[in-house]
């Protein structure tokens, strides 16, 4: 079952439906469209909507979402089955194939795209160079059989006009180291025919206007794709396919897979000859037929590296060998054009092949010993036309029908043998389920002698004139009473002569004669293969190795192509059957490709044709859902108390029985030997809903755990961190204390009582306490040095601090550094008379004001406000401030009391 999403997005497997019926499938399917859900199980089938936009759910993130993971334990992708098919080839060691079908437009390229993304990102986690080599290889290889084999159509800008079927091997680590191709019925048609509003294939229009001119030059082609008759529809159309582009993308990947430029230049000239080709006309001169524009001649044998009147003798005549005679019969103007577009179609198809071939060469797997290097298995992608219902269904229509009745038949066949096998497995009892066998179908299209493709190639080897007409009357004569052929005689409403009918498993298809014999035989006339071969051009002779053969050899008659396309889908079906499938059923939700549109009808008709409604009816016969025991318990153990968190049973069967039985549903399942199955899907939702409800809680009970375990670790860090933390200060601190003692351990011996000493840099902590540990230095170093002087020494030494105090930042120089005298006067060695001046001055002074002594005097420079400088002495006394004359032996000129100043 697909990871639980929300019913909004309606149900993610189609088997969980409440009600198999095709208006709930269809309901269900449009729902999940519009929500933007493109993909949807069946059981083990993905049912694939082509959104019509880009979408992000392809990038790296999303691949490793899927990686490893079970179908049922994530959303439905194409991861999912591509992932489930790589598993069961690793695991298992099977040899497994991916099945893509839906009709044009459904997206079946782009899945195939996808799927080989996925398979390359998985693989090779060792980037072992040749692993990579050969997974670009792979990659490239899409890009090149895209502009080959790809072509805008009405319905889709990119649709595959070809069949293909790629096989990816792997050594026994699961690592890619090689691939092969195989294509199929490629429409060749489109070379020289477009309906209106297609273009021919990307290839002709990425030359055209994407090659440089020197090339085109050469190629002697324009860069209008309306000059030439072949693609001249298309050159007139308009889209988003940028071909300069592209071609640049493709000439790249051809050299990355290792096309030389000689192989290059080849596919340039064949496809430049198919355009030249095109726009030869003939006319008629009485009897003779004649070529128009014989200057194309000379160009188109220049391309084929062969002579002009070669080209012509072709072109014109057929070599006819009569016994032993040889004789050059002329052809009619029809049959010349009908020879230049058979040559046209089939060098195109041949350039096809021999690209496909080069492709295999390189990326086949080389000298591989299963002995030495373990089991080589392989993956096989099948990307292949869907069901095709046109207004006007021709042979090709009927050939791909027919392919889809084989894949058809295949698909029905496998889903229930394995359905068979897995209830035998497990021991679990089969009920027969019908359903509609398209064997009958398939033997009216394939049955040796009775079947149409036999009647067709009776018709075209009887001898004289075979017309579409006869074959018809052949499918009347011989299919007129089959249940699945209508022809005229029954159906009114059938052309008469042109039309008949056969009722397919997606429906009735009217099929138009008109082309079949023709289309059947396949008509080239040996003269053009000659050519081919002997053309100087080595890569070109490959193409064309049956040109060797002389005209006058006998050869068997070739193998029709009606033929050789129902032997090669048999071998697919046999190499298909022989392998372990996982389908994806693509469908296009409506013709004008809006991403919002989902025509209704459009889509009806595709679930009806691809099966799907009887492919629910198959995995719903008998149990909508099977898991494996381990994968149930991991599951939902969280529903029962006795499997959660672990159970204590014999056995996981056991778990899940007392499991299924608390839940009340044991009516509901039985028992396999490795899995459980679920009859219907309302118990599988119940499941999903108690298991929603539980993980709800266990989620919250989990949340709540583990914030306290969060909580806890974070105490823990905190308190081992704080502990650290103390530690370290301590040790800190300690350190501090040491070294603090040890440099001022001898402080007392030193002569600048350890002055010079560099004190240590505390820790962050101490550093108040070294502040007050300099403080207390300072002031018994202080000490040291004022404890023996004299109380006068003292007194000055107090003054000089007092001083710094006052005027600290002031003054530059406070004089501290020498001996402070006070009297200066007094004691002026310079001039003894004017000190003996100042002394009689001074002591008639003290008598007077009676101080008791002198504590400063100096001489001074006033200026006054008038900026008039004058010498003047200032004393100091205990009493009073004089201002005093030196000029006039110190006279006193003004007394102030110490009080008030």
């Amino acid at each position: 079952m697909a990871e639980h999403e929300s019913l909004e997005f309606g149900k993610a497997d189609f088997v969980l439906m409440d009600n198999v019926s095709l208006e709930e499938f269809m309901a269900n399917l449009k729902l999940r469209f519009e929500k933007g859900r493109i993909y949807t199980y069946i059981g083990e089938v993905v049912v694939s909507v082509n959104p019509y936009r880009a979408m992000n759910i392809y990038g790296r993130d999303t691949i490793e979402q899927y990686k490893g993971r079970e179908l049922y334990e994530r959303p439905p992708h194409l991861f999912a089955i591509a992932d489930a098919a790589y598993k069961a080839m690793k695991r298992r060691n099977k040899d497994t194939c991916i099945v893509i079908s839906g009709e044009s437009g459904a997206g079946k390229t782009e899945a195939s795209k996808y799927i080989m993304q996925y398979i390359a990102a998985i693989t090779n986690p060792g980037q072992r160079a040749e692993v990579e080599r050969v997974k670009n290889m792979l990659l490239k290889s899409n890009c090149v059989l895209e502009a080959f084999g790809n072509a805008k159509t009405n319905r889709n800008d990119n649709s595959s006009r070809f069949g293909k079927y790629m096989d990816i091997n792997f050594d026994f680590k699961g690592d890619p180291i090689g691939g092969h191709i195989n294509n199929y019925l490629l429409e060749k048609s489109r070379v020289i025919f477009q309906q209106e509003g297609e273009r021919s294939f990307h290839s002709f229009y990425q030359m055209v206007k994407g090659g440089p001119e020197s090339l085109l030059r050469s190629l002697h082609v324009s860069k209008d794709p309306t000059a030439y008759i072949y693609i001249k529809v298309g050159g007139h159309i308009k889209s988003s396919i940028d071909d300069g582009v592209d071609f640049k993308a493709v000439a790249d990947a051809m050299k990355v897979i290792g096309f030389t430029a000689d192989e290059l230049q080849t596919v340039y000239k064949v496809l430049a000859t198919i355009l030249h080709l095109g726009n030869l006309t003939f006319g008629v001169d009485g009897d003779t037929t004649l070529i128009e524009n014989s200057k194309v001649v000379a160009v188109i044998g220049d391309l084929l590296a062969t002579k002009e009147e070669n080209v012509e003798k072709a072109l014109l005549y057929r070599t006819v060998a009569t016994g032993r005679d040889v004789i050059d019969k002329q052809h009619t103007a029809q049959e010349a054009s009908y020879g230049r577009d058979a040559l046209a179609k089939a060098m195109y198809e041949r350039m096809f092949c021999w690209i496909v071939g080069r492709i295999n060469d390189v990326i086949e797997v080389k000298d591989y010993d299963a002995k030495v290097h373990g089991k080589n298995t392989v993956i096989g992608v099948l990307d292949i036309y869907g069901f095709e219902i046109f207004q006007n269904n021709s042979f090709e229509q009927f050939c791909i029908n027919y392919c889809n009745e084989k894949l058809q038949q295949l698909f029905i066949q496998l889903v229930l043998r394995q359905e068979q096998e897995e209830y035998q497995r497990e021991g679990i009892p089969w009920k027969h389920i019908d359903f509609f066998n398209n064997q009958i179908i398939v033997d009216l299209v394939e049955l040796q002698h009775k079947g149409i493709f036999s009647v067709l190639d009776e018709a075209c080897m009887n001898v004289g004139k075979v017309t579409d007409e006869v074959f018809l009357q052949g499918l009347n004569s011989k299919l007129a009473n089959h249940v699945h052929y209508t022809s005229r005689k029954v159906h009114k409403s059938l052309e008469f002569d042109r039309d008949f009918r056969i009722r397919h498993y997606a429906g009735n298809v009217v099929y138009s004669v008109v082309g079949f014999i023709d289309k059947n035989k396949d008509t080239l006339f040996q003269d053009f293969k000659r050519l081919l071969y002997n053309s100087s051009n080595p890569v070109l002779k490959v193409m064309w190795p049956e040109g060797k053969l002389r005209i006058t050899e006998v050869t068997k008659r070739p193998l029709t192509a009606a033929t050789l396309f129902k032997n090669s889908m048999i071998a697919l079906v046999e190499n298909l059957a022989c392998k372990e499938p996982y389908y994806v059923r693509c469908i296009k939700p409506n013709d004008v490709k809006s991403p919002l549109l989902f025509e209704h009808e459009r889509c009806r008709h595709q679930v009806e044709y691809l099966g799907l409604l009887e492919n629910v009816r198959v995995r719903r016969a008998g149990f909508a859902n099977r898991q494996e025991y381990p994968r149930f318990l991991q599951r939902y153990k969280m529903i029962s108390e006795f499997t959660w968190p672990n159970h204590d049973l014999p056995s996981e069967k056991e778990a899940v029985k007392k499991l299924v039985q608390g839940c009340g549903f044991e009516h509901d399942v039985a028992y396999g030997k490795t899995k459980v199955f679920i009859r219907t899907p309302r118990t599988l939702f119940c499941l999903e809903e108690q298991r929603t409800e539980m993980v709800g809680r266990i989620v919250l009970f989990l949340q709540k755990v583990w914030r306290g375990t969060i909580a806890r670790k974070r105490y823990r860090r905190m308190r081992a961190a704080v502990i650290i933390l103390q530690a370290y200060r301590r040790f800190k601190v300690k350190s501090y204390i040491k070294d603090v003692n040890r440099k001022f351990k001898n402080v007392r011996s030193m002569k600048d009582h350890g002055k010079h000493v560099k004190w240590p840099t505390p820790p962050k902590v101490l550093r108040r306490f070294e502040e007050a540990l300099r403080s207390f230095y300072n002031r018994w170093w202080a000490w040291m040095l004022i404890k023996d002087m004299t109380p006068e020494e003292k007194l000055r030494i107090r003054a000089k601090g007092a001083t710094l105090e006052a005027l600290k930042g002031q003054r530059p120089d406070l004089g501290l550094q020498r001996t402070w005298e006070g009297n200066y006067l007094v004691s002026w060695t310079d001039s003894p008379d004017t000190a003996s001046s100042f002394t009689l001055v001074s002591s008639d002074l003290q008598r007077k004001d009676k101080f008791m002594r002198v504590l400063f005097s100096c001489n001074v420079r006033k200026i006054n406000r008038f900026h008039k400088a004058e010498d003047r002495a200032v004393l100091i006394t205990d009493r009073h401030l004089y201002k005093m004359d030196p000029l006039k032996q110190y006279k006193p000129m003004k007394s102030i009391p110490l009080y008030n100043v």
